[in-house]
């Protein structure tokens, strides 16, 4: 397995991140797995395709404090399916063509690239707001 780089090692303000592709059979899923151990992370993965193998539902849009898809037409799909309850929410493409396989090296490479930029604004973002509302 490739290394991790430093910054999917450090840890993040808490925030519960979702990545969605297509069918959530390989993009997404290695997502997920890519990012479950990274501390202050809650992750989970889901498809928009009618026969996705787990479809994304409201409460995971809910939950979401960011949500990662894959391609621009998941953003699109994601929007019209889901307009009202993206109120607030971030959503990132990562502009990831479905032409790998589940765990394929180089989409872990991508993903660890990809991905750490964003939650590290996002945690920043996040920490900064929590700040500004306490006491």
């Amino acid at each position: 397995m490739l290394p991790l780089n430093s910054d999917v090692r450090r840890h993040y303000v808490a925030m519960n991140v979702l990545f969605v592709c297509g069918k959530n059979r390989l993009r997404s899923p290695t997502a997920e797995q890519v990012f479950a151990s990274t501390p202050g992370l809650e992750v989970d993965s889901a498809g928009l395709s009618a026969d996705a193998d787990n479809r994304l539902t409201t409460e995971q849009v809910l939950w979401a404090d960011v949500i990662f898809v894959m391609e621009k037409q998941h953003r699109r799909k994601l929007s019209s399916e889901f307009r009202p309850d993206l109120k607030g929410k971030r959503v990132v493409c990562l502009d990831i063509p479905d032409n790998f396989g589940f765990m394929d090296p180089p989409l872990i490479q991508l993903l660890r690239v990809r991905v750490p930029r964003h939650l590290a604004q996002i945690s920043n973002s996040l920490a900064s707001s929590k700040v500004a509302r306490s006491p």
